[in-house]
Order: structure tokens, then C-alpha cells, then sequence
């Protein structure tokens, strides 16, 4: 009975202290609410917009050697010219150097990036489930990304790669394609497409493929799907949709050539299709040749400062789209990303966030940085990673003046 009677009287006395505390100092911890509950951007653009993702870096850490993403066929990331810059496998340099894509303060950084962007969700480039060349990692590092997507408040959907099953097969792995595309659908829907944050289109779980390059009938498709309940929103890429047939309900658009093809898209596919997702991209200026991996393209969009981008969400807005794919986040190798680089700094990220109509957020992009870099620099510190953990939360929870007052506090 001593124990308990002490007890209620610890309680007492704590229940004295905090209602003691003054108002600021009440408020200058977090509640667990805002560690649980993401809130989200306001905007005033209605458009759904989501942004296509590559999971595909590694680096000596991560995996003992850099992955081919960094380094294609001639590039040496060990080295570094004289401002500290690795010898990468592209033409710009992303602002946090080169990274593991399975990293949590990568992602933590990106994501927060995204959603202070007005971006609403990420389309996942996935290689499906098998454990062959690079595809297991890319799907642990895809696992990682989906684990963080919750906390921030960002949905997500699959865009399936199709073009890798004859390597499946080949490897002894499974006896057929539809087999092996067959497996990995019956994982994402035990996974994947129940999660609340999934990206639905009618109630259906959405899932695009970037093809169909190998599965290209859609007797194949009907055969993939089979295990599925309900049947996925499928969208192929344009002008492909043919090719899966009624297991499609539309295609999405993609960067080629220049801006012709998507006016061409929006004005004589979009309105045949039961649903469509458009596109914008600030420009494609490939690696290929100079990584030595194989010949060029064969064609760039050059940047323009901005105007590329600049032409392609207005030509989004015109056409009424509603849903907008972003092209993409961080293919390096192309040249297409979103992501903040030495050479163009925030300024993609800050038309999409102007697009979006995000309000009463500030200049927030330099201290969401700011919170990678401090993460790095004091990798190991406990008391310090538990600060940085709560300005995540004021930054997950829509309170990005809190959150820098937090990093303000370290050094």
C-alpha cells in the first residue's frame, strides 16, 4: 500500500509542476499528437500532383561499392575535384552530394521537401520482389522510403517495371513472365495496396507500368492481375494502353522530344482514356554517352532557366489536367530531377510549391536542409538526433517556425 500511496502523491506533485509552467514554456514542446498526426499543406491548386521516384542509389556505405546509378560504366565517385565534388554519373550534382536511397535522413529530407512542395504523393519506380542484380536492394530501399511515407503525410503508388521478367525467368527464378509479374503483384496487394496512404483511383489501388515492354497483350495482363481483388486502376505509358487492353483505364504521359508531344496527349488521348495523368519536366539532358553506357538518346530538352519547367505547368493548367506526374525527382542519369542541385539550387521545387498554391510556409526549404546537414554532422548524438527528431515533427505537423527555432538551438 506505500508503494501506491507514493505514488499518487508523484503524481500530485507532478500535476503541480506542469500546471506551474508558464504558457511559452508549454509551448515549446511538442505534443504527441504532432509526432502521430502529419498535417497538410494548404494549397489552393486542386491538381493532385506526384512526383516519380528513383530508389536506385547506393554507395560504398550502403553496399560496399557505389551503385551503378553513381557511377555507370566510367565514372569514379572516390574522386573529387577541388570544391569536394565526387565524380558522378551526371551532368548536375545533387545538394546533398550522393547518397544511399535507403538512407532515413535522405528520405526524411526529400520527403519534407515534397510535401513543403505541395507535392501530395510519389510514384515509386519498382523492380518487383526478386532477389536478382539489383532488384532486392532497390526494393529495400523502396521499403524504407514507404515506411516514412505515413509519418510525413504522403500517399504513393507503384509504377511497375515490366522490361526486367525475361531476367527473372532466365535466372531459373520463375518459368514464365506472367508468372513472375504474378508474384509481384500478389506481394504489393498484401503489402502495398490496402495501406491507407496507397493512392486510389475509384476505390481502386492505382498502378502504372512503365511499358508494357515484356508483358505485351492483354491476355498477359489479365493472366498477371489474376490473384488480384479487386483488379488494380492500371495505367500503361501513353499511347500504349492497347497493349493490356480492358485491364487499363489509361495512360499516363511522359517527357520526349519536346513540349509538341504533350500537347499532342492532352488534345487526342486524354479524352478517349477513363482516366489520364499528365506530365511536367524541366528538361532531359542524358549521361549515357559521356558514363559510357551505351549511346546517347539522341535528344535533350535543354533547361532554360526554368522555362521548361515553367511551359510545362502552364500547359497542365490549360488542359485541365487534374492529375500531374512530375518528371522526376532525382533520375541524375537524365537529367529530369526536382531535386535541389548545386547548379539550379530550390528553384524547381519552388515553381512546383508557386504551381501548388502552398501557403503561410516561408523560405522553409534552406531549414529543412538544414536539418539533413545536422543530422550528418552529429551522426551518433543521441541528445542532439532527439532535438532533430522534434523539429521533424513541428515540420511534419505543419509548424515550420518551431522547427526552426529548434535548429537554431544547435550548433
Amino acid at each position: 500500500m506505500n508503494r501506491y500511496f507514493t505514488l499518487i502523491l508523484v503524481c500530485i506533485f507532478n500535476v503541480s509542476l506542469a500546471t506551474s509552467c508558464s504558457d511559452d514554456d508549454k509551448k515549446s514542446e511538442p505534443q504527441e499528437t504532432e509526432t502521430l498526426d502529419p498535417v497538410a499543406v494548404t494549397k489552393t491548386n486542386s491538381t493532385k500532383i506526384y512526383m516519380h521516384y528513383m530508389p536506385w542509389f547506393e554507395t560504398k556505405e550502403s553496399n560496399g561499392q557505389w551503385g551503378y546509378h553513381w557511377t555507370m560504366a566510367n565514372r569514379n565517385p572516390d574522386n573529387m575535384d577541388a570544391n569536394g565534388r565526387r565524380d558522378i554519373a551526371s551532368h548536375y550534382y545533387p545538394l546533398i552530394g550522393p547518397y544511399h536511397s535507403g538512407d532515413k535522413d535522405v528520405i526524411e529530407n526529400h520527403l519534407l521537401l515534397m510535401k513543403y512542395s505541395g507535392i501530395d504523393g510519389i510514384l515509386i519506380d519498382w523492380y518487383g520482389t526478386y532477389n536478382l542484380n539489383d532488384y532486392r536492394i532497390n526494393k529495400e530501399n523502396t521499403d524504407q522510403l514507404i515506411d516514412m511515407l505515413d509519418e510525413v503525410g504522403l500517399d504513393y503508388a507503384i509504377v511497375y517495371e515490366d522490361r526486367f521478367l525475361p531476367n527473372i525467368v532466365d535466372a531459373g527464378l520463375a518459368p514464365t513472365t506472367v508468372s513472375a509479374a504474378r508474384i509481384d503483384f500478389t506481394y504489393l496487394q498484401t503489402n502495398c495496396f490496402n495501406q491507407p496512404n496507397y493512392i486510389k483511383i475509384g476505390g481502386k489501388p492505382l498502378l502504372l507500368n512503365f511499358g508494357p515492354i515484356t508483358l505485351t497483350t492483354p491476355e498477359n495482363w489479365t493472366n498477371a492481375f489474376s490473384n488480384l481483388d479487386p483488379k488494380p486502376a492500371f495505367l500503361t505509358l501513353w499511347h500504349e494502353s492497347a497493349e493490356a487492353g480492358n485491364n487499363a483505364i489509361g495512360e499516363y504521359a511522359w517527357v520526349y522530344q519536346d513540349i509538341s508531344h504533350l500537347q499532342n496527349f492532352y488534345d487526342n488521348n486524354v479524352p478517349n482514356l477513363d482516366f489520364a495523368i499528365g506530365s511536367a519536366y524541366p528538361g532531359f539532358n542524358d549521361f549515357y554517352e559521356e558514363g559510357g553506357a551505351g549511346d546517347e538518346i539522341g535528344w535533350t530538352i535543354d533547361h532554360n532557366n526554368g522555362a521548361t519547367l515553367d511551359e510545362t505547368l502552364a500547359l497542365a493548367h490549360s488542359k485541365g489536367i487534374n492529375h500531374l506526374q512530375l518528371i522526376t525527382w532525382n533520375d541524375f542519369g537524365e537529367g529530369t530531377m526536382f531535386e535541389p542541385t548545386i547548379e539550379f539550387g530550390y528553384s524547381y521545387i519552388e515553381k512546383v510549391k508557386t504551381f501548388a498554391g502552398v501557403q503561410n510556409t516561408g523560405d522553409v526549404f534552406i531549414h529543412i536542409s538544414k536539418l539533413y546537414d545536422l543530422r550528418k554532422q552529429h551522426k551518433g548524438n543521441s541528445a542532439i538526433q532527439n532535438k532533430l527528431d522534434k523539429a521533424f515533427n513541428y515540420f511534419v505537423s505543419m509548424q515550420p517556425e518551431k522547427a526552426v527555432e529548434v535548429l537554431n538551438e544547435i550548433q
